[in-house]
This record gives C-alpha cells, structure tokens and sequence, in this order.
C-alpha cells in the first residue's frame, strides 16, 4: 500500500497543469508500477524426528564391597533397554556391605543368598559363634561381634537368577534397603530384566525374607509356654530359622521398595511371598513397599511386633495381606488390589490353627481400600470371601473400603474354644459385596453365623450397601468422601490423624505416585518405574 499511494501522488504532481482528474487517470501501467508487498509463507518448522531412548550399556566391571569374598563379574545380561554388567552376591554376606547404584551394573541372587548367619534364639555373648542353622555358615565362621548389615543404595536393581533365589536377613543381621519416591530399590526376576515378563507373570523367583527375634507361636522347636518357640521359614528347604523373646527387635529398614514377580514354590503347598517378616520388632522399619504379581501372598507377617506405613499389592494370586501366628501389626495407608479371577482374598488373618497359643494375632489396619473386581474360583474353593478372619486372632478396621461386588466380602470363622475364636472391630469401614455379603462357619460351639457377622457393620459409621465411585480405580469420589470417618489415633498411636475414608483421599492425595509400577490391574501415572514389565527408567 505505501508504493501504490506514492505513484498516485507523484501522478497528479506532475500532471497540475493539465487538471487531473478521475476521468483524466492514464490506463493501466501508464502511472508507473504497483508494488503489493505480501509476506512469504513461512516454511513449515520440520517435524522432529522421535529420539529412540538411550540403551543400557555394561559397566566395565562390578564395583568392590567390603565383604573380602566380593562380588562375581558373571558377564552380561541382555533385554529390551539395554545390557548391564551381571555383579553376583556372595552365598553368604559374611561382612557389612553396600551395593552402589552404578550406571549399566545389576546384582544378581544366584539362589539363596544369606545377610549373615543366623545368630539364634537370642544374642550370644560377644566373640561366641553364630548359631548353626544357616546353611553355609559353619561355627568357625562368625561370632556375634560380627553381625552383618546389607545396605542397597536407592534405584539398585536386584533380580533373582533361578526360581529358587531368595533374600534371608538371618537372626542377629540387618537390612537397610532405602529407596527414594523417584529412586526406589527393586527386586525383581531375570524374565523381567529381559523383557518376558507379561501382564499375568509370576512366581519367578523366592522373595524377601526377614528372619528376627521377636515372640512367634506355631513352634517347629520349643514350646510357647517354656517361651523358647522358634519357627522354620515356610517354602525353605533349608533351616532358616526364626523367633526369639524380643519384641523390640531391629531388622533394619525397607523404604520404597518393588518387589515383582516372586513366589516360587519351593515344597508342597509352602512357596515364599514378595516379602516375609518372621518375629521382627518394633525396631524394624517397613513403609512404602509395592509386592506385584506374587504367586502367593503379597506379604505374609509371621508372629514379631511391627508397624508399617503405605503397602501396596498387585495382582497376589493368594491373599494380598496375610497375618499369622501371633504377629502385631499396625497398618495404615494400604492399596490392595486382588488379581483378577485367579487371587484369593484381600485379607487372611488367624493363628494357622494354634488358637491357644499366645499372643495373639493382632492386626489393626487404617486408611485402607481393598479391591477385588472379579469373582474367583480360586477365592471360592478357599477363603470364600474377599477377607477371611479366623483363629486366635483380634483384628480392628477403621476408615476403609472393601469393594468386590462379585464376592462375599467378609467370612469369620470360629474354632478352638469359646474364649479363643476371633473378634473384629469395625469403625467407618464401607462394603460393597454381592447379595450374600457376609458368611459365618466354624466348629460347633464356636461358630459364626453371618448375622454374627452383619452385626460387626451395624452402627459405628459403617455401610455394608455402598456403592463406590472410585475413579482411577482407588481414588476416593463422592461416596467415599461423604463417608463419616474415626480418628484412627484412638485405635493406635501409630496411626495418623484422618478425617477421611480409604487409602486415597483425592486427586491430589498421590503418595502412591513415582515409587511404583505400572500394570494393567492398576495405573499409579506417570514415574521413574513406568510399566512393572520393564526396569525402571532410571537404571
């Protein structure tokens, strides 16, 4: 426009004298060229060609522990992200040790792996030798000034070679595995690590173990009345022995923490679980742990007196928490998420038939949502409801959801006698269950009836006809939040003060984000873990 208008002015300029006009403009071309200036089409930004992920290259080499028997430089390992340098741990970690996270390095459980060796019944005095129950760990060996402690740093990965490879923190030894919220520690399978891991996996390798001195009933040798009970670890062919007389006793610490795919069986109808605490005390930390796709159960606790904060289990194809023989947990924030058409229960809680032994089994558990979607065969051949109560046990619920809309939710059973069957308590605990909702069974004399049963949900801000709207899968909507909630700080000092139902109380509630692992049974959004099938983008 700013040429168009020049050439018309510099026109009539020059042509004054002859009164120019409209009817006097010279045809086209004739007043000098117009020039429209339209800006180029801008070129179109190229599209960015998508960067392939970076692909896992070995180290060099393993790193040195203080263990003098070191680690084993066994090659390479090879999946979809990368190759890694195989470090195998010693049978038995006779010296206090770290596992560093190196770039390219995973450590390897090449069968059972000892922290130690078993210290016995109680600790002996110093310079005396460890008990000889641990296979491997011969008197001569170690004494009890020489206890052993196993600290992985956050973000190692540790997978178990063979189906039979396991983790046993003998008596009078110690664990400390403390992950992060973007740097957890994971125990895994070799399948996993080579990318065959799928949807359904499981039962690939034993677990973790934690072995301590804490009261236990169910005696392999001893007798609870001469307070001298200890237990063998169930699915171990091998002694690892456990039980003591002290309460307090410290294991060490699990904190952020997968374990996946685990559960091999071992012997007839004894298999290990993602993680087994046996007699450990109050001393032993446990919080922010995730059990994935365990053939057995999620986590079983054996006799010990703990507490734990933010469990998560995923597709257990037994029980997703089973507590028994006289353990005493507190429990508060816990996701229990049954596999679907195959698990068992979401609870299993008893004394495994020993209703007159003490203590009792004791579970109090808050700020818990519990999740079986399908019906299963598998649940109805065996507990029969989504949690199962029975034996010489007490347990307490408050604040928390059980939805299994296909199943019964709670079954109780009495045996023993009158003054040893379970008792439960529940406080703002909502239901949604199939028509029947509660069975009752038992001996004669201490049978439960499901009226019995009903009653436990009657009053005391309880629902047994809810009607979830969970979005996500287990993060509370309208029904949850409307739910009238007790403080479970009455119930144990442990617990948290919350004014809420379930173990998520909204969108913005996400202390389950970053630490965990995806699958199709449960979507935890976006982390450093990604999908339970692959490792974890930060190896």
């Amino acid at each position: 426009m700013t040429n168009f208008s020049r050439s018309l002015v510099l026109g009539c300029s020059v042509l004054a004298l002859a009164a120019c006009g409209p009817e006097d403009i010279a045809s086209p071309g004739t007043g000098g060229n117009i020039t429209i200036n339209n800006p180029p089409a801008p070129t179109p930004s190229p599209t960015p060609t998508p960067t392939a992920p970076a692909l896992v290259t070995p180290a060099a080499g393993c790193p040195t522990i203080s263990d003098p028997q070191g680690l084993t430089n066994s090659g390479t390992i090879t999946g979809p992200t990368g190759e890694w340098r195989i470090c195998d741990l010693p049978r038995v970690v006779r010296a206090s040790s770290t596992l560093p996270r190196l770039p390219g390095v995973l450590y390897r459980l090449n069968g059972r792996v000892d922290v130690g060796c078993d210290g016995g019944f109680t600790a002996p005095t110093a310079g005396a030798p460890f008990a000889t129950s641990t296979v491997g760990c011969p008197t001569a060996t170690l004494t009890s000034d020489t206890a052993v402690r196993l600290t992985i740093e956050p973000g190692v990965v540790i997978y178990g070679g063979t189906g039979q490879s396991w983790l046993a923190v003998n008596r009078g030894n110690s664990i400390s595995a403390v992950g992060t919220a973007t740097q957890p520690i994971v125990f895994t399978s070799r399948d996993n690590v080579q990318g065959l891991e799928t949807e359904t996996s499981q039962g690939k390798w034993g677990g973790v173990v934690l072995m301590g001195r804490a009261v236990t009933t169910d005696c392999t040798t001893g007798s609870v009345a001469a307070g001298t009970c200890e237990r063998q670890t169930e699915g171990a062919p091998d002694p690892a022995r456990f039980g003591g007389a002290d309460d307090t006793y410290n294991a060490g610490r699990l904190s952020f923490v997968q374990i996946r795919y685990s559960g091999f069986v071992l012997g007839s109808n004894v298999e290990l679980q993602s993680l087994t605490t046996e007699a450990v005390g109050s001393g032993t930390i446990i919080d922010h742990i995730q059990s994935h796709n365990s053939s057995d159960d999620g986590a079983e606790f054996f006799g010990g007196k703990f507490n734990m904060k933010y469990y998560i289990a995923t597709g257990a194809d037994d029980d997703s928490l089973d507590v028994d023989t006289g353990a005493r947990v507190d429990v508060q924030y816990a996701l229990l998420l049954q596999r679907d058409a195959n698990g068992d229960a979401l609870f299993e809680i008893d004394s495994n038939g020993n209703e007159a032994d003490t203590p009792r089994t004791n579970l109090k558990v808050a700020n818990f949502t519990a999740i079986q979607r399908q019906a299963s065969v598998n649940n109805d051949n065996n507990d029969q409801a989504s949690a199962l109560f029975r034996g010489n046990s007490d347990i307490t619920l408050v604040n928390g959801l059980i939805i299994s809309p296909n199943n019964e939710c709670v079954r109780m059973h009495g045996t023993g006698a009158a003054g040893q069957r379970t008792t439960l308590t529940a406080r703002s605990v909502a239901l949604q269950c199939n028509a029947t909702k509660f069975i009752g069974s038992g001996t004669a004399g201490v049978a439960f009836t499901a009226g019995d049963v009903a009653a436990v949900f009657a009053g005391n801000n309880n629902s047994d006809a809810f009607t979830n709207t969970l979005t996500g899968l287990f993060i509370n909507g309208a029904n949850e939040t409307a739910l009238v909630a007790t403080d479970p700080k009455t119930i144990s000092s442990f617990f948290d003060s919350t004014t809420w139902a379930g173990a998520v109380r909204n969108s913005t509630d996400t202390w389950y984000a970053g630490w965990t692992c995806n699958s199709a049974i449960a979507d935890f959004g976006t982390g450093n873990s990604g999908a339970c099938t692959t490792l974890p983008k930060i190896v």
